[in-house]
């Protein structure tokens, strides 16, 4: 033994990981519900997806405020992101308020990082997220956010201008994750 504690994966970080995950299901009811026309629903599915960030927010730094940073925190907690954001992109895309190559550019761009995430570890490399990933999540958040409220519709055109934002980041951190990852395997 080498004197080294390895840090559980029974955690409140995990924990709140795993509820994330559990929780989409019910999300995306909420949201399908709502149909993007009844504002009551909307809300509901909006303070729903707001509960759910916030415990994305709430583990990494229950994590890292108590060193409960784990391998499998590394990967679940990026898992349990993008099945909530494809969730809620092919939500609203069903009810209509999204195009539907919004939703294939973030999904195609989402699964592709996470199985790539997936064959590095196979390899023994785990990847955490990046600073641009990270900022990918809260536009992404903030645009799925404003879509999931009933605003008027002049208050619209803000929404599909982060949405848009969100997408162009989105591929963009996707090809950085690609080319950095390229660098450090020839080094």
């Amino acid at each position: 033994m080498n004197g080294v504690q390895k840090t559980s994966n029974w955690n409140v970080p995990n924990v709140l990981t795993s509820l994330r995950i559990i929780a989409v299901p019910l999300f995306v009811w909420l949201v399908l519900k709502a149909d993007h026309t009844d504002t009551t629903w909307m809300w509901w599915s909006f303070a729903c997806f707001v509960a759910l960030m916030f415990t994305d927010k709430l583990d990494g730094d229950i994590a890292r405020k108590h060193n409960l940073i784990t391998d499998f925190g590394k990967i679940a907690d990026p898992i349990a992101d993008k099945a909530l954001m494809i969730s809620a992109f092919v939500s609203l895309n069903i009810v209509g308020v999204l195009p539907v190559w919004v939703t294939v550019v973030i999904v195609v761009r989402e699964l592709g990082i996470t199985f790539w995430r997936m064959i590095q570890l196979r390899q023994g490399k785990v990847v955490p997220a990046s600073k641009g990933g990270k900022i990918k999540t809260t536009l992404q958040s903030v645009a799925v956010a404003l879509y999931l409220m009933p605003l008027p519709d002049w208050a619209f055109l803000f929404a599909q201008v982060v949405m848009y934002a969100a997408v162009i980041i989105t591929v963009v951190t996707g090809v950085q994750y690609l080319l950095d990852s390229r660098k450090e395997n020839r080094a």
